[in-house]
C-alpha cells in the first residue's frame, strides 16, 4: 500500500494526463492503477473457483470454448414469413448455428395484421405472425430438431411458443425433442421497454404456467430469457442492468415457488440476456459478477440443490444503442469489441448487430459481415484457447468485486420497496433509468464522453453511401388477404371452442398453455387468443411519472 501510495504522489502526479474523464461508461471511477490491494479480500475457492463449478464466476462449463464455441445468432425478422425464411436459409448457408426470431411491432402487441392499430406497421420492425399458418411458413423447409431458435417476444410468448411447438408437431418432432428460448419476460416489459398487454399479476399468472408446462413437456426449452438487454438501451448503466435484471430473476423464481413449483423443476430452463455495451472491461466484470451473484443467491436463498439451478447461462447482443447513423461503417468496429468482450465475458450465446441497424432492418451485406465477426473472434482471434482468460486481473477483479457490492444495494433497496412488483407501481426503475439516461446523454453534449463521429472526429458534407433495406408495402396487403383466407378455411366452430374454452381456463385456476395450444392447432390467430385473454385479465396501463 505504501508503495502504490508513492509511486501515485511521485511518479504518477507528475506525468501529464490527457483532457479526460476517466470513469467507465456508467460513471463509475476507473483507477489509473489496480494493485493486490484492490483485490485483498478476495479468496480463490470461495469467489472463483474453477470453470463449471460453484460459485461459477469463470463460467458454468468446464471446458467453455474448447469443447464447444458459443451458439452463433444473427436476429432476424422483416417483411412476412416467406421473406424472413429467405433470410434464415442464407443465413444457415453462411454458418449461424442458431436463429433468432424478430417479430413486428402488431405481433409484439398482440393484434393482428388486420387491426386497425397495425395499419402501417405490419412486416416493418420484424417479421408479421398471425397464426399458425404464419409459423409453418416461416420454418417451411427447416427442421426444428435440428436447430434451436430464440423468440424476441413478451406479452404474447405464451402464443407464439404455440405455434412453434405446433410446427415441430406437424414435422413430426415431439415436444421433447424441441430446443430454444422464448423471451417471456414481462417485468423487463413494465421496466423499460413498454410492450406490455396484461396488468403484470395476471402476466405473472400466465409465466408460472409456462414453467410448469415446460418443465414437463418441453424439457429442453429456455422458458424465460431473463432480459437485461432493454433495460441497457433504455439508458441504464451497466450496474442497474446486471442488479434489475437479475431481481426480475429472482422474482420468477420467487413465482414459481409460490406456484407449487419445485424450484429444481424450473430454475435449470431459465436464461438471460445481457447487452454488451462499449466499456470493455466494465462489461466483461458484469457477466462475471452476474453468474457468481446468481450461483450464491440460488443456492443459499432459494435453496436449489440442483448445481444446473445455480448455473446463470446467458445469450449476448451488441449495443445497438451504441450505433451511430454518422459514419455507419464505424458500426463494425464497435461491434467487433463489443462481442469480443462478450466471449471473454463467458457467453453462451451472440449476437452481433449490422452496421446499417440504426437506420433501417440489416440488409444481408451488412448482417453477413455481423456473422463474419463472430467468426473471427472464434477462429482467428485466439481467445477461445484458454477459459477466462483475464480472472486474476487486478482491474477485471477489483471492477467485477464492485458490481457485485453496487447490485446487492440495489437488491435491498428494492426488497425495502415491497419486492419487484411494488418497485414497479412505484416508477422506483423507471427513474432510476431515466436519470442515468440524462445524466448519459449530458456527458455525451459536454464532450466527457466521445462518441467517434458524433461529437468528434465528424466528416463535413458526409452522405450516406450504404445501401438500405426497404420493406414493401405490398406485403401488408398481402398479409390482410392471408388472414381472411385463413378465417373463411379454417373449421370456425372449433376454433370459437377452442378461443372459449381458453376464456373459461384463464377465469379458473387451469394451466393455460394446453388451451393455447389447442387454439393454435385450430388455427385461432394470435389477435383472437389475445382477445379471449383480455376480456378475463384487462389490460395495463401505466401510471405517468414524468
Amino acid at each position: 500500500m505504501e508503495e502504490k501510495k508513492r509511486w501515485l504522489e511521485e511518479e504518477y502526479a507528475s506525468s501529464p494526463l490527457r483532457d479526460a474523464v476517466f470513469n467507465t461508461v456508467s460513471g463509475d471511477r476507473v483507477e489509473p492503477l489496480y494493485t493486490p490491494e484492490d483485490i485483498g479480500g478476495l479468496d480463490y475457492d470461495e469467489d472463483l473457483g474453477y470453470p463449471g463449478e460453484y460459485p461459477y464466476t469463470r463460467g458454468v462449463q468446464p471446458n467453455m470454448y474448447r469443447g464447444r464455441l458459443w451458439t452463433m445468432r444473427q436476429f432476424a425478422g422483416f417483411g412476412s414469413a416467406e421473406d424472413t425464411n429467405r433470410r434464415y436459409k442464407f443465413l444457415l448457408e453462411r454458418g449461424t448455428t442458431g436463429l433468432s426470431v424478430a417479430f413486428d411491432m402488431p405481433t409484439i402487441m398482440g393484434r393482428d395484421s388486420d387491426d386497425p392499430r397495425a395499419e402501417g406497421e405490419v412486416g416493418r420492425c420484424g417479421v408479421a405472425i398471425d397464426s399458425l399458418a404464419d409459423m409453418e411458413t416461416l420454418f417451411d423447409g427447416i427442421e426444428l430438431r435440428d436447430i434451436t431458435t430464440s423468440m424476441t417476444i413478451n406479452g404474447p410468448a405464451s402464443i407464439l411458443l404455440a405455434f412453434y411447438l405446433c410446427v415441430g408437431e406437424k414435422q413430426g418432432a415431439s415436444f421433447s425433442e424441441l430446443g430454444g428460448t422464448i423471451q417471456n419476460d414481462i417485468l423487463k416489459e413494465y421496466i423499460a421497454q413498454k410492450s406490455w398487454i396484461f396488468p403484470p399479476r395476471p402476466s405473472m399468472r400466465i409465466i408460472t404456467d409456462i414453467l410448469a408446462f415446460c418443465s414437463s413437456e418441453v424439457p429442453r426449452w429456455n422458458t424465460i430469457s431473463i432480459s437485461g438487454y432493454h433495460i441497457r438501451e433504455a439508458g441504464s448503466t451497466a450496474v442497474q442492468e446486471l442488479a434489475f435484471t437479475l431481481a426480475d430473476g429472482f422474482a420468477y423464481v420467487e413465482a414459481g415457488i409460490a406456484a407449487g413449483l419445485d424450484v429444481d423443476d424450473f430454475a435449470p430452463r431459465l436464461s438471460f440476456f445481457f447487452n454488451s455495451h462499449v466499456d470493455f472491461f466494465e462489461e466483461i466484470a458484469k457477466y462475471r459478477a452476474a453468474r457468481r451473484i446468481w450461483a450464491r443467491h440460488m443456492k443459499e436463498k432459494y435453496g436449489a440443490r440442483d448445481p444446473r439451478s445455480w448455473m446463470l447461462r446467458f445469450h449476448t447482443q451488441t449495443a445497438g444503442c451504441s450505433l451511430t447513423a454518422q459514419q455507419p461503417e464505424n458500426n463494425i468496429v464497435r461491434t467487433a469489441f463489443q462481442a469480443l468482450s462478450a466471449v471473454l465475458g463467458g457467453t453462451q450465446s451472440l449476437h452481433t448487430n449490422s452496421m446499417d441497424e440504426t437506420l433501417a432492418l440489416p440488409t444481408e451485406k451488412a448482417v453477413e459481415i455481423a456473422l463474419r465477426t463472430q467468426q473471427l473472434i472464434a477462429y482467428e482471434s485466439g481467445v477461445t484457447n484458454t477459459i477466462d482468460p483475464l480472472a486474476g486481473s487486478y482491474a477485471v477483479e477489483a471492477m467485477t468485486d464492485r458490481m457485485e457490492e453496487q447490485a446487492e444495494d440495489y437488491f435491498r433497496r428494492i426488497e425495502e420497496l415491497g419486492g419487484v412488483l411494488s418497485a414497479i407501481d412505484q416508477g422506483f426503475f423507471q427513474r432510476e433509468i431515466a436519470d442515468a439516461a440524462y445524466r448519459y446523454q449530458r456527458e455525451i453534449e459536454r464532450g466527457d464522453k466521445v462518441v467517434v463521429g458524433v461529437n468528434r472526429f465528424q466528416n463535413e458534407n458526409e452522405t450516406l453511401t450504404i445501401d438500405l433495406l426497404k420493406i414493401d408495402p405490398a406485403v401488408e396487403k398481402k398479409q390482410r388477404e392471408n388472414l381472411a383466407a385463413l378465417r373463411s378455411s379454417r373449421a370456425a366452430a372449433d376454433a370459437e371452442a377452442c378461443l372459449s374454452a381458453l376464456s373459461e381456463g384463464a377465469r379458473g385456476e387451469a394451466n393455460l398453455m394446453p388451451l393455447i395450444l389447442s387454439c393454435a392447432r385450430a388455427y385461432c390467430t394470435e389477435g383472437e387468443i389475445i382477445a379471449a385473454l383480455r376480456d378475463v385479465f384487462g389490460e395495463y396501463r401505466e401510471t405517468a411519472l414524468f
